[in-house]
């Protein structure tokens, strides 16, 4: 049977993951595959910290190009993160013939375009099932389970560390540096929060899923990403009275030759199937053309869950290097050949929820309804909410408008047109809704 040979380059918990894995599961996966995966090394700065995991220490090292370099070593498991070493790794991996497998999300958004063009070029192949949603098969099932669809949205919470901070806000009434600080101290959010919080993971997250089910490069930098940083409990429980749920939401939609993307906090009706997505739990809803909806859930974190992604990966490469044809199935698609554009910030069309601390409630509503409606904003609902003791003090009431479905750009310049009357204390807090 023959016998193909991994090294694995990062040590930490998910890298300690797949090295239990490979060599706990080894006789398994061998049963179950006809292939022998056969762990060659294991490379990190830190070989000493005890991972909770048995790995002789013949296999580990510090030297990552050498073990690359290997001749015994055909397929590269990248699990360092970041695009530095990472993409050295990486990219000196794919130079040499080699297959990579790896669940470095920031480095295929970031890197992606580049890093796959040589993956093709050399005839081999770079898998990333682990780089979204942890366990959930969501690459595995754009790239294979729904290949004759169009997709026509991609709907994802794709952050458990801002799930558990929204769940426990809606559940309790919380307010977020709260919750934040109990996230961080139960392990569920770093020390520094910001790549969670201010949903740039989310982004790098999706830039991917829109590349693979669209075939067209996404740049980070043209992505509007707002986070869930300081939001305002009040927020969660006005819509909560509404019939809603807030959640950090990562969309992608097709509008003919245009594609819109985007991460923002949403108002998601309370009987949609990700409002009861919580805690550290991940979803994705897909809409194809041909199955409709279907939904993919469960843990999006984690050793074993994300280790399972990335042992999933290397039996699919070891299968295409031991019978001798890498890139049996192309992970994804020459960028740019769906002719798809991103569509502007400004013109994406939504729903909105808005929240303004007005000076006078009486006759506001109707005026707040004419400045939206020159700019082409109608509104379905609005209300008066009581004012807390402290709004109450500072001369203010809160107001919630609920819009029919409107331009993003329209929404903008019609609050900042209320903002300059002067009739409200600061610019108006506005959220999607699903």
């Amino acid at each position: 049977m023959k016998e193909v040979g991994v090294g694995i380059i990062g040590f930490g918990t998910v890298g300690a993951g797949v090295a239990e894995g490979l060599l706990k599961g080894a006789d398994l996966i061998t049963r179950r595959c006809g292939v022998t995966v056969a762990l060659k090394g294991v490379a990190d700065l830190d070989i000493e910290t005890d991972r909770g995991v048995e790995v002789p220490k013949t296999l580990l090292s510090t030297d990552a190009l050498a073990l690359v370099a290997r001749p015994d070593v055909a397929v590269v498991v990248e699990l360092i993160g970041g695009t530095g070493i990472a993409y050295t790794v990486v990219k000196t991996a794919l130079e040499a013939g080699k297959s990579v497998v790896t669940a470095n999300k920031k480095l295929l958004a970031e890197k992606g375009e580049e890093l796959f063009a040589l993956a093709r070029a050399k005839g081999v192949d770079l898998y990333f099932g682990a780089s979204v949603g942890g366990g959930i098969p969501i690459i595995r099932s754009l790239r294979d389970g729904l290949v004759a669809n169009d997709i026509r949205a991609i709907y994802g919470i794709l952050n458990g560390t801002c799930n558990y901070i929204l769940t426990r806000m809606a559940r309790e009434g919380s307010g977020f540096d709260a919750v934040l600080a109990d996230a961080q101290r139960l392990g569920y959010a770093e020390a520094n929060p910001s790549l969670d919080i201010d949903g740039f993971d989310t982004a790098h997250k999706i830039c991917i899923l829109a590349s693979l089910a669209h075939g067209v490069s996404v740049p980070l930098d043209q992505v509007p990403v707002t986070g869930i940083r300081g939001l305002d409990p009040v927020d969660v429980h006005y819509a909560d009275e509404l019939g809603y749920v807030i959640k950090l939401l990562a969309v992608c939609k097709a509008h003919g030759n245009r594609l819109e993307v985007r991460v923002n906090p949403t108002l998601v009706p309370k009987d949609h199937p990700l409002a009861s997505v919580n805690d550290v739990f991940n979803a994705v809803l897909v809409d194809g053309s041909m199955t409709g909806d279907t939904l993919y859930y469960g843990k999006g974190a984690g050793r074993a869950a994300t280790a399972s992604a990335v042992i999933s990966d290397i039996v699919s490469v070891a299968r295409h290097v031991a019978s001798g044809t890498p890139r049996e199935a192309e992970p994804l698609p020459p960028l740019a050949q769906s002719g798809k554009a991103l569509l502007a910030p400004e013109d994406c069309t939504s729903r909105f929820y808005i929240r303004l601390m007005v000076r006078e409630a009486c006759g506001m509503v109707g005026r707040f309804a004419t400045i939206l409606g020159d700019h082409g904003v109608s509104i379905f609902a609005a209300s008066q909410h009581e004012a807390t003791e402290a709004q109450r003090e500072a001369g203010y009431v809160p107001v919630v408008i609920l819009t029919q479905p409107a331009r993003e750009g329209d929404i903008l310049a019609a609050l900042t047109e209320i903002t300059a009357q002067g009739i409200v204390r600061s610019m108006p807090l506005h959220m999607c809704m699903l």
